[in-house]
């Protein structure tokens, strides 16, 4: 397929423009309620489950923006094939097992055709039996762990899909800056050990620092919810290193940096897509987060000319700039759009094909690519913290 400019995809179609409006569970956003959401329709039925509440919320409304801005635009342009594009949207509330509740309900009550969500991998990777059984595509925008697309036993869930790079890619990317850019010889790990995302993070990491000619020389987990870490951070500064790795979540990740910085732990602190929200400023201050690092999946700061674009968009109906998680909720909406078009209609079976098969389509975090086992082929964008801003580092590709 040849590379195609996001924003064009839909410029031919002819339907009429169509607004979103409202959020809440099982809401469905425009067009007639009667509206079915295959083939046969006026309309196409996307579901929306996202952690619109509780721990991770954060992450979830991101993705929320940034999806119903790429509706707005699409319907604006006439839709997929002529038909507009309706959400349905369901809060799972930051929880697994209300995501396979949402997930349920929009495959069998609301008849979706697709559903994008959970932001998070757990919460996804609690759907996907679900979507493998009733033949329902599901995308996530950012769960990152492996296990979004494949099982332990090495088989692929046939209906997940991620926006996403993986965990293993972000901890490559940290272990060679760690390495490579920083020149640090050893360095320390602190860890979730109640999150698989975190601890894939954290062995992708030690793998390749240590392939680097670095060396591990202390390792320390937490568990989600941990407030006083003080602790553990003694016994890693005791470890002398001259470099951390923290691939946790902003919730505990704040706290840790705060708590390091009174400690006097100076050395850069390094995390992952985990750390992006507006929380982690307020819980760990501007000038804690000085020094520190983070893989992503784009930067506002990026002078490419189709992210300075979004920019542009979003900062107009939004009046802030978007965040990572507002680029991958945008850009899962266009991933899904296209493999709608490609498969011809609204057929689920035959858009899990399309999205199987996606390759070089332009995309605000990157050139996209799908490989055999679901996991996208794209870049990752370093940011470092400055007086309490990211600001662009650079870019490294896959």
């Amino acid at each position: 397929m040849k590379l195609k400019k996001f924003a064009g995809i839909f410029a031919t179609a002819t339907l009429a423009v169509g607004l979103l409006a409202g959020c809440g569970a099982g809401e469905k956003t425009g067009g007639d309620s009667s509206s079915a959401g295959g083939e046969g329709g006026d309309s196409i039925k996307i579901g929306i489950n996202l952690e619109l509440s509780g721990a991770v919320a954060s992450y979830g409304t991101s993705e929320l923006a940034g999806i119903e801005l790429a509706v707005e635009e699409i319907n604006a342009a006439g839709g997929v094939d002529g038909k507009k594009i309706d959400l349905v949207k369901v809060d799972n509330k930051s929880d697994p097992a209300e995501a396979t509740s949402a997930a349920l309900k929009l495959i069998d009550k609301d008849k979706v055709v697709a559903i994008i969500g959970a932001a998070t991998s757990g919460a996804t990777v609690a759907q996907a039996d679900i979507a493998n059984s009733k033949e329902i595509p599901i995308i996530s925008p950012s769960g990152t762990s492996p296990t979004v697309t494949v099982k332990e036993n090495g088989s692929v869930n046939e209906f997940v899909f991620r926006t996403s790079f993986i965990d293993p890619f972000q901890g490559t990317v940290a272990a060679n800056f760690a390495a490579n850019e920083l020149k640090v010889k050893n360095a320390a790990i602190y860890s979730d050990n109640s999150s698989d995302y975190s601890k894939g993070l954290a062995a992708s990491f030690k793998k390749d620092f240590e392939a680097a000619g670095g060396k591990v020389v202390s390792e320390e987990s937490y568990i989600a919810k941990d407030s006083d870490f003080r602790s553990t951070l003694t016994r890693i500064k005791a470890a002398n290193p001259e470099f951390i790795l923290i691939p946790g979540y902003y919730e505990e990740v704040g706290l840790i940096v705060k708590q390091a910085r009174e400690m006097g732990i100076t050395v850069p602190l390094m995390g992952a897509d985990g750390w992006d929200s507006p929380t982690l400023l307020d819980l760990a201050g501007a000038e804690a987060l000085n020094n520190t690092f983070t893989t992503n999946h784009y930067s506002s700061e990026d002078t490419d000319g189709i992210i300075q674009e979004f920019n542009d968009k979003f900062e107009a109906k939004y009046s802030k700039l978007p965040d990572a998680f507002n680029a991958l909720g945008y850009d899962t909406v266009y991933l899904l759009a296209d493999a709608i078009k490609r498969a011809g209609g609204a057929d689920s079976v035959k858009i899990k094909d399309a999205l199987a098969t996606t390759k070089d389509l332009e995309l605000v975090t990157g050139l996209y690519s799908v490989d055999e086992n679901h996991h996208p082929i794209k870049s990752a964008t370093i940011l470092e913290y400055k007086n309490g801003k990211q600001e662009f580092k650079t870019k490294v590709n896959p």
